[in-house]
């Protein structure tokens, strides 16, 4: 904004090397000569006089971080954990790549600090004369070891004669006691090293691995910020001294160019957008909710503002996990580059991206068919409106013929595979992309609300990016939105947002305390004291005191819970029995009444963390109206468009040439310098006061769908199948009690068909991805007429398609109007953490009947003509403790709470079930449900087919076998014989051992899960999971063997071990890789008062094209592990070391990943069981490459006495025996006489570039795969 008024809006490329060294220098420069109408050189520094301030937004940090262009970095951490942040959560990204490909660390070099700090806990005499300190957060703390900095000097030396000058430093429980890692600084600093990161600093929160690699991040970017930071400096005169230069934060916040570091940079570039529609639109549309909808060339941004704005305090970016206040932006999709597919019959978007280079067909440089290119083919972009920059040497105009030859090409072949009658013209299939698009781009913004309890229909869709305004009218219509918000610097809100930013300056620091009257004043005197050194930042920087605000935040959980909301008291005053800065426990109870559905009364609430957030406002963002229209709107020209039902005439008009009051009637476009915006018909769009775009939408044109097939409607069917099963999971996850639930979100819900054919399942949990068909289709059969309307059915039995006991499932039949019979069904399955049984957690290493490990339901009626059974239903769970040396369930409560949680979710079904039908007619989406199935069903032949060209003879069937053993010798056999000419295939079992004494059984079901997850990972790319995966192969699987045994046999090895040799059995017939870990490592311990279980990473197999991943779960299971200061926190063991147990991994000319070592250190008496496999057997190599390492399970006694536990038992454990655990290692593939240099998990050539996909979604998203 000049002096006289006039506000100035000037977009460049942010790299333009020809033209410019730096584009935000370069865009001041040509501002201050067009303002001052003196030239301002290029080759001398810039005069400030005339600048009164400067904020900006970088991508530096975030492009950096994406493709590792950081600065060299050394970790430094507490020694026995030197490969912690490399296993992390020991999850994989993508459950169903066998090439487990991870992101690369920040860090090259690693060094061990000889040091170790545990937390104090009442009666432990581990520790004798160590020394005794009180944390930060209140807590004591033990110093076992005092840090060694003498023998840490050497190798810092080493470091630096490396060229290594930045250091993360992560120590164990140093957020709440930082001592040593503040020593350790000290030292390097005065060593010479330029950034130091120290964990404790960058952000003091529990859970040391997010906390490493945020401290990672920091050390990594900020020297590269501060690069950035030099060169900007010194392209002005005086390095911009006395200029206000302010950068904007993930957090949304303005910070001042000394404070800017890069764990706090990653957002900084879309930031500014949600500030600037979070002050615009919200504002003008009387403050009714809203989501962003941003929408560029290379990405897709959905947010949401309702008054405040929404911040994640953890999110992922490239791979890594960066712990710190961060807006909830979710990257959904590629925008306008989305590359366009037809695969399998099935009408794709995405994720792969064109990017910047090549870019669209359009863009003249040989590149994929995208998003852009459809809306181009469609007349809605007008290549005489874009600049002429195309083109090898970008002086030519957007291609409409190479988009309209490409178009079609593909319609020819896609015509080609529907067969006769079928063709599509380039406009139809145009189209068919574009409403796909919009579909997969309404599903997440359907997750961001509703998942929080919002109604989707209710918010305005603010629009904003080049991209966006083209399809917010289908977007907002498809949601059921009303009104569509376009900014008059919709094309650069994220640069107008930072102009109406506020200064913010947080303190932060870790708390250990109990929400009670008690704590309140040690809570007052720390808010107090974060709140002061807000307002002397603010000071400092030049605000007045009327200027600022702060506004404290407590991070609360529910005591037992891993669920922790950052709370305000904002609205929630002080009252005579809080504290005085505000009523926090109403705050909690609200917010968590809102998110969840209900509260826990009672239940003591505990403080992780004190927040303030210092706030100076600046009074900047006045905006002048524009003038008022004097006669109607100048139409620039009258163009053709193609819209549902044809081409369609489409006034054209420049925004600028529009003024206040202005009314388009759809279809039209408006333009400007920046963006494009696509009126559809039905809509309406106004000019308003400030000269922003409102879009008024309209019904449009309902397009008729019948039940014949259409491709097109094969794609959105898929997205809205997938979609009831996502939202029920997100009722499930809300209403649910548990911890095993809500927090780890170990469930699975589905959709069926009225034959119990499975249709949609969220998430991919691979066990249990077969067997809730199979509990269905039980149900049918069993129940018969007897299943009737307001009955819900439990069951966890093997026999009914029960994967294990305490895995309840719970379902639902779906009756529509007239029709006598289920029309479809819903079910839900979710892992409570106790039925009963012999062993707390259910899951005993040793039972021998099933009625030993816990409750059992076959076809138990748990809601009878819509009344909840709670009487009959709390028997069944007790009775298990009517057998000698067994227990009822342990917490009946939270089997109650959660069975609830899964009838509402099954509720939100049927719900969503009804409302399609409604929309489209039973016979139509019965229809489609069919079509779908035989899509998979079409994929899963495609992929035999091709296996049987390769490895068979012409026209011939092939058949392959393989077999592997369990460590007790029972064998797992199979022969595949494959049809090459339907595509068909038996997977025959024969010869498999009989059932076992122990509890190795594996039901059908687990199987049939195996089975269709190593299906899915062989076709190689993503295809809807359901019925139609099985359809074109036979299962021969004995009765009465190890792999369906009788009916009353052991199954809980059976479902987290025998199911991994299934799959292993599997890779080898089909030679797809090398075996796995081949074991999920279960180990639990625990006595009276607590109980812990857990499952232990391994190596995996390598495979043609690609070395084994290192220290991962693999296959049938996907958990997350505790982190290590949680760990110590909440059970009486020390983690004494978790890293990697190198050279486990098969030799090969692609090597198997290793396994790892684990140690325990047990503080109390307690039980240990372990259930392990892989202990005897070896994991096999393919190809001429070595077996992996077996695993290995020690126990040594305080005493000094070491022994092998064997693979399968339970030890009674003392304080100071220390459990050592070894996981097997990943067999090789090929020989080892020719190793391949390539990196774990790599080698495979990419399948494109698939867009950064980010934000609470998709954490939401990933953590349901790592349930």
């Amino acid at each position: 904004r000049g002096p006289g008024g006039r506000v100035r809006a000037l977009k460049l490329l942010s790299e333009d090397p020809a033209r410019y060294r730096d584009a935000p220098t370069e865009g001041i420069r040509r501002i201050l000569q067009e303002e001052c109408g003196v030239p301002f050189p290029k080759e001398r520094p810039l005069d400030t006089s005339r600048l009164a301030w400067i904020r900006m937004g970088t991508t530096v940090a975030t492009n950096a971080l994406l493709e590792r262009k950081g600065e060299r970095l050394a970790l430094l951490i507490t020694r026995g954990f030197r490969h912690l942040l490399a296993l992390g959560t020991q999850a994989r990204p993508k459950i169903f790549d066998l090439a487990v490909s991870m992101p690369e660390m920040l860090y090259e070099a690693v060094v061990e600090v000889d040091e170790r700090v545990v937390l104090y806990q009442e009666g432990c005499q581990l520790f004798g004369d160590s020394q005794l300190v009180t944390g930060v957060t209140g807590d004591s703390l033990v110093v076992e070891r005092p840090v060694d900095l003498d023998a840490l000097r050497g190798p810092l030396e080493e470091l630096l004669a490396k060229g290594i000058r930045s250091l993360a430093v992560v120590l164990l429980h140093s957020y709440a006691w930082p001592n040593h890692e503040q020593q350790v600084g000290a030292l390097a600093r005065e060593l010479g090293f330029r950034q130091v990161s120290l964990s404790s600093e960058v952000m003091p929160m529990v859970r040391a691995v997010p906390r490493g690699y945020t401290a990672c991040a920091d050390a990594y970017l900020t020297p590269c910020i501060s690069r950035y930071l030099e060169g900007f400096r010194a392209s002005f005169a005086s390095q911009l001294q006395g200029v206000p230069v302010l950068f904007m934060r993930s957090d949304g916040g303005l910070t001042p160019m000394g404070a800017f570091s890069g764990s706090r940079a990653i957002l900084s570039g879309p930031a500014g957008g949600v500030v600037g529609y979070a002050v615009t639109t919200y504002r003008r549309e009387g403050g009714q909710p809203v989501i962003g909808f941003d929408m560029g060339g290379t990405s897709t941004d959905v947010s949401r503002y309702a008054g405040e704005y929404e911040h994640v305090f953890e999110a992922t970016t490239a791979g890594i996990s960066i712990q710190a206040p961060q807006l909830d932006i979710n990257t959904v999709a590629a925008g306008g580059g989305s590359q366009l597919f037809f695969r399998s019959g099935l009408f794709v978007v995405g994720p792969e991206s064109a990017g910047a280079h090549p870019g669209p067909t359009c863009y003249r440089k040989g590149g994929p068919l995208t998003v852009t290119d459809a809306n181009l083919c469609l007349g809605r972009l007008l290549p005489e409106y874009f600049p002429c920059i195309f083109g090898p040497d970008e002086d030519q105009p957007l291609s409409r013929d190479a988009t309209l030859q490409a178009f079609r090409d593909l319609s020819a072949d896609i015509s080609a595979s529907l067969g006769p009658g079928s063709a599509l013209s380039l406009e139809e299939v145009a189209m068919g992309f574009i409403r796909v698009a919009n579909e997969a781009m309404c599903r997440p913004i359907r997750a961001l609300t509703q998942a929080r309890g919002h109604d989707t229909s209710r918010h305005v869709l603010a629009c904003f990016g080049g991209a966006g305004g083209q399809h917010a009218c289908a977007i907002a219509r498809t949601l059921g939105m009303s009104k569509v918000f376009i900014h008059k610097y919709s094309g650069i809100l994220s640069a107008y947002g930072l102009a109406l930013a506020d200064v913010v300056h947080e303190a932060q620091e870790p708390s250990a305390l109990v929400y009670a009257p008690e704590s309140y004043a040690r809570l007052e005197e720390r808010i107090s004291a974060l709140e002061q050194e807000c307002i002397r930042a603010l000071e400092a920087q030049g605000f007045a005191r009327a200027q600022i605000s702060t506004e404290a935040f407590l991070h609360l959980r529910y005591e037992r819970t891993d669920c922790a909301l950052m709370c305000s008291a904002k609205d929630h005053p002080a009252t005579p029995s809080s504290c005085r800065s505000g009523n926090f426990e109403a705050s909690f109870a609200a917010r968590y009444s809102r998110e969840f559905g209900f509260t826990i009364p009672g239940r003591a609430i505990l403080v992780d963390d004190i927040r303030v957030r210092g706030t100076a406002t600046t009074g900047l963002g006045q905006e002048e109206p524009v003038a008022a229209a004097k006669a109607a709107a100048h139409m620039e020209k009258v163009t053709r468009c193609y819209f549902e039902g044809g081409y369609q005439d489409t006034c054209v008009y420049l925004l600028e040439h529009l003024s206040w009051g202005h009314s388009i009637p759809g279809p039209s476009i408006l333009i400007d310098q920046n963006s494009t915006i696509l009126v559809e018909p039905g809509c309406t769009a106004v000019v308003t006061r400030l000269g922003d775009i409102c879009i008024t939408v309209g019904s449009g044109v309902v397009r008729p769908v019948g039940p014949r097939l259409d491709p097109i409607q094969l794609s959105i069917f898929s997205h809205r199948f997938m979609s009831i099963a996502e939202q029920m999971g997100r009722i499930l996850q809300r209403t649910a009690i548990s911890t095993n639930i809500k927090e780890r979100l170990d469930f699975s819900c589905a959709l069926f068909g009225p034959e119990g054919g499975l249709v949609s399942n969220a998430p991919h949990i691979p066990v249990h991805l077969g067997a809730m068909q199979e509990t269905v289709q039980f149900q049918i059969r069993n129940l018969g007429a007897n299943l009737r309307e307001g009955d819900v059915i439990l069951s966890n039995h093997p026999r009914a398609g029960g994967s294990h006991l305490p895995d309840l499932t719970v379902i639902t039949p779906v009756f529509w109007p007239g029709e006598p019979r289920p029309v479809f069904f819903v079910a839900s399955r979710g892992h409570h953490a106790d039925i009963g049984g012999i062993t707390p957690g259910s899951m005993p290493p040793h039972s021998h009947s099933l009625q030993e490990e816990g409750a059992v339901f076959i076809s138990f009626k748990l809601v009878k003509d819509g009344v909840f059974q709670e009487e009959e239903v709390t028997k069944a769970l007790m009775a298990p403790g009517q057998i000698p040396g067994s227990s009822g369930t342990r917490n009946l409560h939270d089997n109650l709470s959660d069975l609830r949680a899964q009838v509402a979710a099954n509720q939100k079904g049927i719900h969503l079930v009804n409302e399609l039908i409604g929309h489209y007619g039973l016979e139509v989406v019965q229809a489609y449900m069919a079509h779908i199935q035989a899509n998979a069903e079409v994929a899963v032949q495609e992929m035999l087919r091709d296996f049987a060209r390769r490895q068979g003879e012409p026209g011939r069937p092939l058949l392959v076998e393989a077999e592997d053993f369990m460590d007790d010798g029972s064998p797992i056999r199979l022969k595949v014989a494959v049809d090459p000419e339907e595509g068909k295939a038996t997977f025959d079992f024969t010869g498999s051992g009989h059932e076992v004494h122990g509890n190795c059984n594996a039901p059908r079901a687990i199987t049939l899960s195996a089975l269709i997850y190593c299906l899915r990972c062989m076709v190689g790319r993503d295809i809807p999971l359901n019925q139609g995966c099985l359809a074109p192969v036979r299962a021969i699987i004995p009765k009465g063997s190890i792999l369906d045994p009788s009916l009353d046999a052991a199954v809980v090895g059976g479902n987290v071990l025998t199911s991994q040799r299934v799959v292993d059995v599997i890779f080898r017939a089909f030679g797809a890789c090398a075996a796995s870990q081949g074991c999920m490592n279960n180990i639990t311990f625990g006595n009276e008062l607590v109980s812990y279980y857990e499952t232990v990473a391994g190596g995996a197999g390598a495979g043609p094209g690609w070395h084994g991943r290192s220290g991962v779960h693999t296959h049938m299971t996907n958990t997350r592990i505790t982190d290590p200061e949680i760990l110590e926190k909440r059970y009486p063991v020390i983690l004494k070391s978790f890293e990697l147990a190198q050279g486990t991994g098969g030799a090969g000319q692609f090597r198997g990943g290793s396994g790892v070592r684990r140690e325990l250190l047990f503080r109390q008496q307690m039980v240990l069981s372990v259930l392990t496999e892989r202990r005897a057997f070896r994991p096999y190599g393919l190809q001429g490459g070595e077996s992996g390492a077996p695993g290995l399970n020690l126990l040594t006694r305080r005493d000094g006495r070491t022994l092998n536990l064997g693979g399968k038992t339970s030890v009674t454990v003392f304080p100071g025996d220390i459990f050592r655990l070894q996981t097997p290692g990943g067999g090789g593939f090929g020989p080892p006489t020719e190793p391949a240099p390539a990196e774990e998990g790599q080698g495979v050539p990419p399948r494109g570039r698939p867009f950064a996909e980010r934000g609470s979604v998709c954490d939401y998203r990933l953590a349901q795969e790592t349930a």
